[in-house]
C-alpha cells in the first residue's frame, strides 16, 4: 500500500469511528473533539514517518525533511495561539492604508473598539451610515450635534425645504443657520444609535458634514493614539 493509500486508509478508519461513537461518551478516554484532532493527525504522522523511513539510507535527506515538516507545525501552531493578534495587527494596518474606513477589533475582554486612521489631511473622517446611506463625515469634537450638509441631508432623505431653520451655527464659512432634526439611525461600524438629535445646514454653507458630540458622547470612551482615534461602544 503507497503512503496517500495508508494515510486514507487511516483517515477513513477515523471518521467511521467518530460516526459510530455514542453522542459525548469518550474512547479511551478521549473527548469527541480530541478523537477528531487525533483522527487528522494521525495521517500526517504516517506520512511523515513512511517518509522517513523510506529515506532511511540518505540521512542527511531524512533530517531535511523533518526539519521542514517541524517548521510547518511551529507556524501552524504559532498561527493557531497568536490568531487574535494578527486579526488586530492586520485592522490596525488595514485602518492606516484606507483612511475614512472604520475598523472594527476586539479586545481579550470581549469589548469593541472602532479605529480611524488620520487622513492626509490632519483630521479624522469617517464614513457613517445615517438611515441606511452612507456619508462621508469628518469626526469634530467641538461640535455639539451631528450636523449634515443640505446635499447629505437630501441623500438621507430629509427635504431640506420643509425644515425650520431656527439655530445658528458657526461653520468654517461664518455664520449660518441650521434646522433642528432627529436621526432615525447613525451607524459607524458595528455602533448603531436612535434617535440622535443633529442639524440640517442650508445650501452652500458647509463643504462637509459633521459628527458631532450628540453621537460620540454616547460611546463608553473615545481618544486618540498617535495617528489612530479609537472609539468604544
Amino acid at each position: 500500500m503507497t503512503r496517500a493509500g495508508l494515510a486514507l486508509a487511516l483517515l477513513a478508519a477515523g471518521l467511521l469511528i467518530l460516526l459510530m461513537k455514542a453522542p459525548d461518551s469518550r474512547l479511551m478516554g478521549l473527548s469527541e473533539q480530541q478523537l477528531g484532532q487525533l483522527v487528522y493527525l494521525l495521517p500526517i504522522l504516517t506520512m511523515l514517518a513512511a517518509g522517513i523511513l523510506a529515506s532511511r539510507r540518505n540521512w542527511g535527506q531524512s533530517a531535511r525533511h523533518l526539519s521542514i515538516w517541524l517548521a510547518i507545525i511551529l507556524v501552524l501552531a504559532g498561527a493557531s495561539l497568536f490568531r487574535e493578534d494578527m486579526k488586530r495587527a492586520g485592522a490596525r494596518m488595514l485602518a492606516g492604508l484606507l483612511p475614512g474606513r472604520a475598523i472594527t477589533v476586539t479586545g481579550e475582554d470581549g469589548s469593541r473598539e472602532v479605529i480611524l486612521s488620520r487622513g492626509l489631511s490632519g483630521h479624522f473622517t469617517a464614513v457613517v451610515t445615517v438611515n441606511a446611506q452612507d456619508i462621508p463625515m469628518l469626526v469634530d469634537t467641538g461640535a455639539s450635534t451631528v450636523t449634515l450638509t443640505y446635499e447629505d441631508a437630501v441623500a438621507v432623505g430629509i427635504i431640506p425645504e420643509n425644515l425650520v431653520y431656527s439655530t445658528r451655527v458657526l461653520t468654517a464659512n461664518g455664520e449660518a443657520t441650521a434646522a433642528p432634526i432627529d436621526l432615525s439611525m447613525v451607524d459607524l461600524g458595528p455602533i448603531r444609535r436612535q434617535n440622535i438629535p443633529a442639524l440640517v445646514t442650508r445650501r452652500g454653507a458647509m463643504d462637509q458634514s459633521l459628527l458631532g458630540m450628540s453621537f460620540l458622547s454616547t460611546l463608553s470612551s473615545f481618544h486618540m493614539q498617535t495617528d489612530e482615534l479609537r472609539l468604544k461602544d
